[in-house]
């Protein structure tokens, strides 16, 4: 039961909920509905506590705190939030909800039961689960938004969850809700989400980079309230009613840059930006004034020409608005002023729930429309396959917005890379359809050329042009491919009928039983999504059979020989291909030839997810109780994680790698607490990046440096040389991240070295 302090410190939390929820009610029913709900929710959760010992309550509370005051959702999203849980976790139903409440409230609160109880699934078939969340959209996109702020909450917690399952939240969070809150505009959400991640994933990089923000922060902040002065009297002259603020880049932000660019804290020149929020006066259009400010800058300091972006003429497809300029203070540095009225501010802190208030006086809402609408579209197609949408959504939700034009002068967004093709089908199903050309800007150019910033596009069409089969291999838009798969149904079935026939023929020639297991097998062999692709690009003759024995050979016989040797005997001396035995493998059975692509039943594994797996060498024969994954190449000191293959091998990334992050939000039940042991002693490849002036012998220097002085084994090394600058790299075995962190700092040093940084080995 609560103590007298437990219930002190709900009624505190709820009083600032009470508080926040005046205001977003309309009426006095609404806000009664709001108080109906927390004592409903109360008395539900009455007696539970969570992880970290506090009363269950509080949860709810702070989510529906997040709904009203960060996202600025109105009543029914707050009482929502507050019974979310109610369904999932007591003895209450939907149905219960729906009497006492209505059907809408009743409706949102279904919609984050179903998310909740599929993340909190342990099936491996995470990208399913994740399809059926996003048909919420279907219903109400409020739904996703409750959920942002419930998993912003839980992330703001995460330190009270169990270490095996902090991973597979970090990694969904990064994969999904991070790139979600994006594309939805909750910028203050996804900043917060993006720390919090860092924090928890590489703690000692996170600490470095706020260590040296602060610093910065006692070293330069007063120079730049000297910047700010002439603006803010510049803007006083002119009438303008304002206020000016200065912020520094997030932890997050920095830790990216330094990581993609190669480059160390000291090089990250635009910590500082000035944001300008104004209130608009009446007798001109926001976008005018936005470059008046603008104009009155740069009256006062040079502007760097080329980093303007004018999202005040052309929003983002989230619909963010603001004048970005980047200009050079007193000081010789390059400080980002971000200009914004108090609407494109509110838009930009509270995304699509601001994008309704706004409704009807935003110039971007059709866009955002359009993207939802987008989602629905692609949702609603039952033969889209669940680990292609969560791919083709995920990269939808980061992809770069470009603007092309029509010949009548409308803009359009698309996302980088796409095609003419999926121009002309944003038009219009029947323009995509009976496409044939396009002219860009006037030239004649394939459906596949490449559209760029502020092309202007002119489709050409011909009636007896239909969808091509080959169009799917340079389409990019996923409601394009939707469109193109629908109309090549009927010949994709036949096709697919044609290609089954063909392959199991090939398969009983081989005396291998024809089923579900060696199709999914096949599928992963030549890199398909499933077996309905693998039957379709045989019956329409694009893929050559001719090395079939060989893919079965190498993907089947490493486990029938390690499953005969347990349970029969060794084969060996088999000359003729046939003779193999695919009904030997363990993870082929007769009685599951009807089972389902999307699900995968886990052979039991050996290895304990609770608890924590060390990364050791075999004292015996020196062979390692894991596998490196090529892909980031960890190695002792970094912060990683590892993953059970169908092997039930180890294979290790480091936590931020964006292949185990992946991994992670589709096969969370793979996670391994994976730690290195003290007694590691195996050399690991890393690769350093070096920067500086040229001179005559510092190669030579260096690599000498490297093995007499350091005692480094060097493997490649590409220096190249232009106008007395050299750059380059170099792979070399170390045993630590101390041994590399001790080996930059020496190489640090050396003569004419400007900078020296860890960076990713690309090649496998």
């Amino acid at each position: 039961m609560f103590t007298e302090k437990d219930t002190e410190l709900i009624d505190k939390e709820f009083e600032e909920l009470r508080l926040a929820s005046l205001k977003r009610c309309a009426n006095q029913t609404e806000y009664e509905t709001v108080l109906k709900a927390f004592e409903f929710a109360r008395a539900a959760h009455n007696g539970v506590r969570r992880r970290s010992g506090e009363p269950y309550i509080l949860h709810p509370i702070s989510v529906a705190k997040i709904v009203v005051q960060e996202i600025g959702l109105g009543y029914k999203s707050i009482v929502a939030a507050l019974m979310h849980d109610v369904v999932e976790d007591t003895e209450y139903n939907i149905e219960d909800i729906e009497r006492l409440f209505g059907a809408k409230i009743a409706s949102l609160v279904d919609g984050l039961t179903k998310i909740k109880s599929a993340f909190d699934s342990s099936s491996s078939s995470q990208a399913e689960n994740f399809k059926r969340i996003l048909l919420t959209l279907n219903d109400d996109v409020r739904v996703i938004l409750i959920k942002l702020a419930d998993r912003l909450h839980n992330m703001r917690t995460i330190e009270f969850m169990p270490e095996h399952k902090r991973a597979k939240i970090l990694s969904e969070t990064m994969y999904i809700f991070i790139p979600l809150a994006h594309r939805l505009g909750l910028y203050s959400i996804k900043s917060e989400l993006e720390n919090i991640w860092l924090m928890h994933t590489l703690p000692s990089e996170y600490d470095e980079i706020q260590a040296k923000i602060s610093q910065t922060v006692v070293e330069r902040g007063c120079a730049i309230d000297l910047f700010m002065e002439p603006i803010v009297e510049s803007l006083k002259q002119s009438g303008f009613k304002f206020t000016v603020s200065k912020r520094t880049k997030t932890p997050y932000s920095i830790w990216r840059k330094m990581n993609a660019k190669g480059i160390p804290f000291e090089q990250i020149y635009d910590l500082y930006a000035v944001r300008i929020v104004f209130e608009p006066k009446e007798d001109q259009p926001e976008r005018v004034q936005c470059w008046h400010i603008y104009s009155l800058i740069t009256e006062l300091y040079l502007s760097k020409t080329d980093r303007i972006r004018d999202w005040v003429s052309t929003p983002k497809i989230n619909g963010y608005e603001a004048l970005h300029c980047t200009v050079m203070g007193p000081q010789g540095n390059w400080i980002e002023v971000q200009i914004r009225t108090k609407r494109m501010d509110e838009l930009a802190e509270r995304g699509v729930a601001a994008h309704w208030t706004y409704k009807g006086t935003s110039p971007s809402e059709t866009e955002m429309d359009k993207w939802l609408n987008m989602v629905r579209e692609v949702l609603e197609n039952p033969d889209v396959n669940a680990l292609e949408f969560l791919d083709k959504f995920h990269t939808g939700l980061l992809a770069s917005e470009i603007y092309v034009f029509t010949p009548k002068g409308e803009s359009r967004a698309l996302p980088k890379g796409s095609t003419a093709l999926d121009f002309a089908y944003s038009i219009h199903t029947e323009v995509g359809n009976k496409s044939i050309a396009a002219k860009a800007n006037y030239k004649l150019v394939p459906l596949t050329y490449e559209l760029r910033n502020g092309d202007q596009i002119e489709i050409i069409t011909a009636e007896s042009q239909k969808p091509q089969r080959e169009w799917l291999d340079f389409i990019k838009t996923p409601k394009a491919k939707a469109i193109i798969l629908e109309a090549l149904k009927s010949e994709i079935k036949d096709s697919q009928k044609r290609g089954q026939t063909i392959l199991d023929e090939k398969l009983k020639a081989l005396g291998i039983k024809p089923q579900s297991r060696v199709y999914k097998k096949l599928s992963e062999s030549y890199k398909l999504n499933n077996r309905e692709e693998l039957f379709s690009k045989i019956g329409a003759d694009l893929l050559d059979l001719n090395d079939l024995s060989k893919v079965l050979k190498k993907n089947s016989s490493n486990k029938i020989v390690r499953y005969w040797n347990l349970q029969f005997s060794r084969i060996t001396g088999s000359e003729s291909e046939h003779e193999w035995d695919w009904e030997g493998d363990e993870i082929i059975s007769d009685d599951k030839d009807s089972e389902s692509d999307e699900v995968k039943k886990e052979k039991p594994s050996k290895i304990d997810i609770k608890k924590d797996f060390l990364l050791r060498e075999n004292p015996l024969d020196k062979t390692l109780s894991y596998q490196v994954a090529l892909c980031c190449r960890p190695i002792p000191g970094d912060k990683v994680i590892g993953f059970i293959n169908d092997n039930d091998e180890v294979i290790v990334h480091k936590n931020s790698c964006p292949e185990a992050i992946l991994l992670a939000s589709r096969d969370g039940e793979r996670i391994v607490k994976a730690k290195w042991s003290k007694h590691t002693v195996p050399s690991f490849l890393a690769r350093i990046t070096m920067r500086g002036i040229d001179r005559l012998g510092i190669l030579n220097e260096l690599t000498q440096y490297i093995t007499l002085v350091l005692s480094v084994n060097i493997r490649k090394i590409f220096i190249e040389t232009h106008d007395g600058i050299f750059e380059g790299y170099i792979d070399l075995y170390v045993h630590s991240t101390e041994d590399l962190d001790k080996l930059i700092k020496q190489m640090s040093v050396v003569k004419g070295v400007m900078s020296v940084v860890r960076t990713e080995i690309k090649e496998n």
